[in-house]
């Protein structure tokens, strides 16, 4: 059974990091994209960033590129989102999916969802 389980949020300050992972079990990456999504409070899914396990080829929100970077590590099957210089704007729950390939666009043909982890930007 294809599982993903999103793990690293937390509390932290606006200006700083958090590393949130997507570890996978039932199945292997190589075969799939893997996008990460947020949803804020009374909002819709928000595509923040997606990898491509083909060619490792990567893709960003607008509101993220140059702050979030997105990886992949094949020996732990997880995917990372690193996340820096962190601003209120962006507390959510962030969640990780699975697709044949990449579109954060929106969230249809995302398959495995987690359960989220929260993410709180806050002084």
């Amino acid at each position: 059974q294809l599982q993903l389980v999103e793990s690293g949020g937390g509390l932290v300050q606006p200006g700083g990091s958090l590393r949130l992972s997507c570890a996978a079990s039932g199945f292997t990456l190589d075969d799939y994209a893997i996008g990460w999504f947020r949803q804020a409070p009374g909002k819709e899914h928000e595509g923040v960033s997606c990898i491509r396990m083909s060619d490792d080829s990567t893709y960003y929100a607008d509101s993220v590129k140059g702050r979030f970077t997105i990886s992949r590590d094949n020996a732990k099957n997880t995917v990372y989102l690193q996340m820096n210089s962190l601003k209120p704007e962006d507390t959510a729950v962030y969640y990780c999916a699975a697709r044949a390939y990449c579109v954060i666009g929106h969230i249809k043909g995302y398959a495995s969802w987690g359960q989220g982890t929260q993410v709180t930007v806050s002084s």
